[in-house]
């Protein structure tokens, strides 16, 4: 692989498993150095020795303990990292989780903040300790994970349905905020990928999940579901200067012609094109709702 990440430093949360463990490995085979961040230390040291065969001699790969709710632990992470490997230039903000399922009268309230906090808070957070350095080094990259609760209803997920609108509504307005600083803010939707979150669903079972979202999910295990090696070449793009001016955009990974963008970066800096709108009459050719 073509090394495009030679020299930048990553961090990656969620990095333990699933996709941020591929975009780890995809980032390390690009060059970069890395640390890596997740809640599950033997999954995580897992995960390090892994990636560390993508690196060659000269690349450092770190792992870190890390609860991305906990203020404590971001900013142990982040100056970690700064003292270890001298800079940073990427934040993938990939931790998350589904939370409780079931009606939101019934499920566990605190399992739910929780979800919240880790899905929000620690995204936000991980954003508020970074984007001062990256300010003052003119250049910075954020990749925010998104998912399919951030463009549709999913109930009895309803935790994890707010928590991903809301971070894209974030991303979107952190990518307003630094405008002209050099540093890029983007959220990737991957598509319906099998991992452990998948399984979780089909554990769950139609009672606690709905049945219409239960089938959906069996035919995604049958059909091997989205490309995860789609969403983390998206997320080698967005960490690379071939995305650089791309900015407050929530990219498909799966139907969007991203690798086409940069030649359009005009036009897409002028349109709100692929970010979270409101949907009016007008869209639907009904002509009695707008004025």
């Amino acid at each position: 692989m073509k090394k495009i990440l030679s020299r930048k430093v990553a961090i990656i949360t969620g990095a333990n498993q699933g996709l941020g463990f591929e975009i780890a490995k995809k980032y390390a085979a690009a060059g970069a150095n890395l640390m890596l961040c997740a809640r599950n230390e033997h999954l995580l040291d897992s995960a390090l020795r892994k990636v560390k065969e993508y690196a060659v001699d000269d690349q450092v790969i770190l792992a870190q303990k890390v609860d991305v709710s906990n203020e404590m632990d971001v900013s142990s992470v982040i100056e970690s990292t700064f003292n270890q490997l001298g800079v940073c230039h990427i934040l993938v903000n990939n931790a998350g989780i589904y939370g409780p399922k079931g009606d939101i009268e019934e499920v566990d309230w605190a399992e739910w903040i929780k979800a919240i906090e880790i899905n929000v808070y620690g995204s936000v957070l991980m954003c508020r300790k970074l984007i001062p350095r990256f300010k003052q080094q003119r250049y910075g990259k954020v990749i925010q994970l998104s998912g399919g609760g951030a463009t549709n209803p999913l109930p009895k997920i309803s935790a994890y349905a707010v928590s991903k609108a809301a971070i894209v509504r974030f991303a979107e307005t952190l990518a307003e905020e630094v405008r002209g600083s050099g540093i890029d803010v983007n959220a990737i939707a991957p598509g319906a990928l099998n991992t452990r979150m998948l399984e979780e669903v089909l554990i769950a079972g139609p009672e606690m999940v709905g049945k219409e979202f239960y089938e959906r999910s069996l035919k995604q295990q049958e059909s091997g579901g989205a490309s995860i090696e789609r969403a983390a070449e998206l997320a080698l793009f967005l960490a690379s200067s071939l995305s650089d001016g791309i900015t407050g955009k929530l990219i498909s990974a799966a139907w969007d012609n991203w690798e086409e963008w940069p030649k359009h970066l005009s036009e897409l800096n002028k349109s709100d094109v692929y970010t979270l709108r409101r949907i009016v009459g007008r869209d639907r050719n009904i002509n009695w709702g707008d004025k």
